[in-house]
């Protein structure tokens, strides 16, 4: 029997674990040791903020839709609770947009808010 060698592999494995980490900084892009662990670190908030940045831009949308609601003397609570009972189906990324970029379709949906 011969034994088994594992470079082959080993390099190929260091080589993906090096290529990921390149642009790091200092020899946590360079050295193996120093990129693996930087690597491991890196994916876990990779994984855990790809959740926080859903709450990041909901907070981001409700902000603006409450600017949009308070320049027209209503609060943001109220402004969706009349959207709601009026059954507008639009979601506050689309109400967020249209409060920044359309103006004259927000104060209709307010109106509308206001209504119920």
């Amino acid at each position: 029997m011969s034994k088994v060698k594992h470079s082959v592999a080993t390099r190929r494995r260091k080589h993906r674990t090096l290529k990921a980490a390149k642009g790091f900084w200092g020899d946590r892009g360079a050295q193996y040791q120093q990129a693996r662990r930087a690597l491991m670190h890196a994916l876990e908030y990779a994984y855990r903020d790809r959740h926080v940045r859903k709450r990041d831009f909901r907070s981001l949308w409700i902000a603006r839709i409450n600017a949009g609601c308070r320049a027209a003397g209503l609060t943001y609570s109220q402004f969706i609770s009349g959207l709601k009972q009026a059954r507008v189906g639009l979601d506050r990324r689309m109400l967020a947009e249209l409060a920044v970029k359309d103006a004259k379709a927000f104060e209709q949906l307010l109106a509308i808010a206001k209504k119920k």
